[in-house]
């Protein structure tokens, strides 16, 4: 097991500046999660680390060692990238154990963990055939595989379930888990969705232009969003932001009786109550277990996540309850109020 720590990453191309100086530790044996949207620095983390780019500032420490410098193969890592990098011309089971045979493990253990890896990723009926003959999602089993069967100290994934159907991604994610706790890797893991950082990650990094906009536990960041950005960011559907005028929901006489710019509520902490403040409904979704309704109150829209069986339309007027400590408060700059 290693442990990952990152002091003042920075990097820049010319003017442009990637990532600010990020501070970071990610413990032994633990699953984190580089979570945030499209250019937010997430693959640009995970490749300095990784010793593929290099940082224009500070340092990267593994177990404790300066491997600023060190290249990729000196870092005790291994890596699993969102293209395949396959060798067209190997057969599965030869991609797959093509670095233990580099390492020069002896051929019977190889074998096995070759075997091993086929069987936890649903591969074994396809050990003989070559890549051209495999679909997407399979070439991506088998990049997976290829890196697991190393057992490196350090495991890095960029977005490693993107090409899988969204079944076989589910299974994945558990398998995944269940072979990090067993192994005791030290995994990071890039992805945008949301719904892979809560069911997968000890700790869950939010990036958000280059700075890390939140990082602890999925919990913590869904229970207490630092930033309207992370309060939006993770949730499904997203938290309601209200946006507040002396207290009072805008174009509303509704008193919130927080002293914030901004109210933040989930919409499954929304219920109905008649004797609630009035809303108007704008639109509604049937999800089947689940109904989200659109709804406004004064200026302001918001979603409801309530009962599937829940009958809803369009222009109905509905009362809403909240409970206090379900409310979030954040000043004009996004900040949480405590």
């Amino acid at each position: 097991m290693s442990s990952i720590v990152l002091k003042s990453i920075r990097k820049s191309w010319g003017d442009v500046d990637a990532l600010h100086a990020i501070d970071l530790r990610i413990d032994s044996g633990t699953f984190c999660v580089l979570l945030g949207p499209s250019g937010c620095g997430k693959s640009t983390t995970l490749r300095i680390i990784a010793g593929l780019e290099g940082a224009s500032g500070g340092q990267v420490l593994i177990d404790g060692a300066d491997v600023t410098d060190r290249p990729p193969s000196a870092r005790g890592i291994s890596m699993v990238f969102q293209n395949y990098a396959l060798f067209p011309h190997l057969s599965v089971a030869e991609n797959i154990g093509f670095g233990l045979s580099v390492r020069k493990v002896p051929a019977a253990e190889a074998r096995a963990r070759v075997q091993e890896a086929a069987a936890l990723l649903g591969l074994q009926a396809l050990l003989e055939r070559k890549p051209s003959q495999l679909s997407g999602g399979q070439q991506q089993r088998v990049a997976l595989g290829r890196a697991l069967v190393a057992r490196a100290k350090v495991c890095l994934m960029d977005e490693p379930l993107s090409n899988l159907d969204a079944q076989l991604r589910q299974e994945m994610r558990r398998e995944l888990r269940e072979l990090q706790r067993a192994l005791g890797l030290t995994v990071v893991y890039v992805t945008h969705d949301q719904a892979e950082a809560m069911s997968m990650a000890d700790q869950v990094v939010l990036l958000n232009r280059g700075r890390i906009e939140q990082a602890g536990t999925a919990q913590a960041l869904y229970l207490r969003p630092a930033t309207t950005f992370a309060a939006r960011f993770v949730g499904t559907p997203p938290m309601n932001l209200l946006r507040l005028d002396e207290g009072r929901i805008a174009g509303s006489n509704y008193d919130t009786g927080l002293a914030a710019a901004t109210l933040g509520i989930r919409p499954e902490s929304i219920v109905l109550d008649p004797s609630g403040i009035p809303a108007l409904v704008d639109s509604t979704e049937y999800l089947g277990a689940d109904r989200v309704l659109h709804c406004r109150i004064g200026s302001e829209s918001l979603l409801v996540r309530t009962d599937g069986r829940q009958p809803a339309e369009a222009g109905q007027q509905l009362g809403l309850r909240w409970s206090p400590q379900d409310a979030h408060g954040f000043d004009a700059q996004g900040a949480r109020i405590d």
